[in-house]
């Protein structure tokens, strides 16, 4: 199945959003039109977008704000924003520096349901992990990738997940922390979490990685899993 690959850069979290919207209603549409058998092409489009955010932190539907440690002024100083969205999930960190994925899709095509859509999701992180000789983790009872979980007190978070899915379309995705500045999450419960840590690619292999070179990598293996070939038109 064919899928749309596109680098957006560095953008603003809430423009991303209504770039999401946007592609998700048309998608959505294109599926009305199929089943009316009023078709303007045989499929659906389908999306991947990477992007990478200025600092903000995002609270997910079911997520509390106390979770958010950290007042207004604070939130000022780190010129960091804080976003209510319609994902799922509870609060996380978006920053320079981390690859955010946001695979907009028609899941008729790839999955049975929202939950293996999320275990594909991860799967492939795991499977990009790999590569750098990482071994990733699911932890039982929490989505994303982590690192160590059965060590206590040295379990990880590489990767959060948190998607919406609306009509058999999907939005938002996942956080991939490649050179990200930890220090961000700090000022929050990740994920809702207060006994865990989180980690990136940099602090794993304790070196400073070439971005452009980990997307390839990302996108390679969410294709493979997904059963999708990308193209960049």
């Amino acid at each position: 199945m064919k899928a749309t690959f596109r680098d957006l850069g560095l953008m603003p979290y809430q423009q991303a959003w209504d770039y999401q919207e946007n592609l998700m209603q048309q998608i959505i549409s294109q599926k009305l039109a199929l089943l009316k058998n009023q078709p303007i092409n045989q499929f659906t489009d389908n999306y991947l977008l990477f992007v990478e955010h200025p600092h903000v932190f995002t609270l997910g539907k079911s997520g509390s704000e106390d979770n958010l440690l950290a007042n207004y002024i604070q939130l000022q100083a780190k010129n960091a924003e804080f976003v209510h969205t319609n994902r799922g999930g509870d609060i996380t960190y978006h920053g320079p520096g981390q690859i955010v994925g946001y695979p907009i899709l028609n899941l008729d095509y790839f999955v049975k349901g929202v939950r293996e859509y999320i275990e594909k999701l991860e799967e492939s992180i795991i499977l990009a992990l790999k590569e750098y000789k990482i071994a990733g983790e699911r932890l039982t009872g929490a989505t994303g990738v982590w690192i160590d979980t059965r060590i206590p007190g040295k379990t990880r978070k590489i990767c959060a997940i948190g998607v919406r899915v609306s009509r058999g379309v999907s939005m938002h995705g996942f956080a991939f922390n490649v050179n990200t500045d930890l220090s961000y999450f700090n000022m929050i419960n990740p994920c809702g979490f207060t006994d865990k840590q989180v980690t990136s690619l940099q602090k794993e292999l304790g070196r400073m990685m070439d971005i452009d070179a980990v997307k390839k990598v990302l996108s390679r293996n969410i294709a493979e899993v997904f059963g999708m070939s990308l193209s960049n038109s």
